[in-house]
């Protein structure tokens, strides 16, 4: 085939489903609005189910429901009838999907369903079929046409029940008004979970592993330090222990550039007073928009307690380790 066909096919392909999805949102109406108050007061979970291609749309709309703040899973529907439908309680909600209502699986489990009480949601595209009339809310999820040809793989039909499923998920999550922070709760290995819940102290280098010298110390001994942390810094402390100081790779340079003696010099006369500072409970984020607004040589951190006194210390390299940058 040229590629002017296959070009062609693609873009057929996309405006068919376009348009099934786009003929979802005058059926946004109050079965749709009954499905989402059904979901918001049920005290256990979604069950989501189907065969097949819907079953694939099943399981990604139990996941999205999942991260969005509605506890749910997948049950497959030929395994329901086989024990696993002793994961569905009567304090449950079941979400069926099946664009021809006929799915002999799904039709299996109903008279169980109905025996528990469990109010049962239907997805299909036929509103006369058996799955739709024997549910408590139906959402209509039919298409005009597949993309399909041949009017054989399921194309326009999964992608309306997929946008449908969308459409619920974002409405509770809304209604249950979830924030950026509860989503990354449910997300903590994703960038979005380590910038909303990863914080300085889950990442800063601590007791051995901290370096800090005294005000007194000589640049040699800073240096060793330095070099023993391999943090490309050291913090400096008074006589009661408190931050007064830090030196790092840029203040040497800058030494070098005043013909330092090594063996002479005093660490105080050359470590950057009052140094930028953060307290361990700090989001990581935030450390590093720190680092950025004010262009902190080396991006180092010191990490202090409530009385200035060095808990911690975090580089750049640290934040991306961490996933944070």
């Amino acid at each position: 085939m040229e590629a002017d066909t296959l070009i062609a096919a693609g873009r057929r392909t996309v405006n068919i489903e376009a348009a099934a999805a786009a003929a979802l949102e005058a059926r946004i109406d109050e079965n749709f609005a009954r499905a989402a108050d059904l979901i918001m007061h049920c005290t256990g979970r979604v069950i989501v189910t189907g065969m097949g291609k819907s079953g694939h749309i099943a399981g990604k709309l139990a996941a999205t429901l999942a991260s969005t703040g509605t506890p749910a899973f997948f049950v497959h529907p030929g395994e329901a009838s086989h024990g696993d439908l002793g994961m569905i309680t009567a304090h449950d909600v079941v979400i069926a999907l099946s664009y021809s209502g006929e799915t002999g699986e799904i039709l299996t489990i109903l008279p169980l369903l109905g025996r528990l009480g469990v109010p049962l949601i239907a997805m299909t595209g036929k509103p006369e079929s058996t799955l739709a009339s024997r549910s408590h809310v139906h959402l209509d999820v039919s298409v005009e046409v597949e993309a399909c040809p041949l009017e054989l793989a399921p194309t326009s039909s999964t992608t309306a029940a997929l946008v449908m499923g969308d459409a619920l998920a974002i409405a509770l999550l809304e209604a249950r008004n979830f924030t950026a922070e509860d989503f990354a709760r449910s997300h903590p290995g994703g960038s979005l979970g380590r910038r909303l819940l990863l914080t300085v102290a889950d990442v800063m280098h601590t007791d051995e592993a901290l370096p800090l010298v005294n005000e007194h110390a000589m640049m040699r001994e800073a240096l060793l330090e330095m070099t023993a942390k391999g943090l490309g810094m050291t913090g400096v402390t008074d006589a009661e222990g408190r931050l007064i100081g830090l030196f790092t790779d840029g203040d040497l340079r800058r030494a070098l550039d005043r013909d330092l003696d090594i063996k002479r010099a005093v660490i105080a006369d050359y470590m950057t007073h009052s140094p930028k500072t953060v307290g361990p409970d700090v989001l990581a984020a935030e450390a590093v928009r720190l680092l950025e607004t004010h262009r902190i040589g080396g991006g180092a951190l010191m990490v202090v307690d409530d009385d200035t006194r060095p808990i911690g210390a975090l580089n750049m390299q640290d934040l991306l380790r961490a996933g944070v940058i």
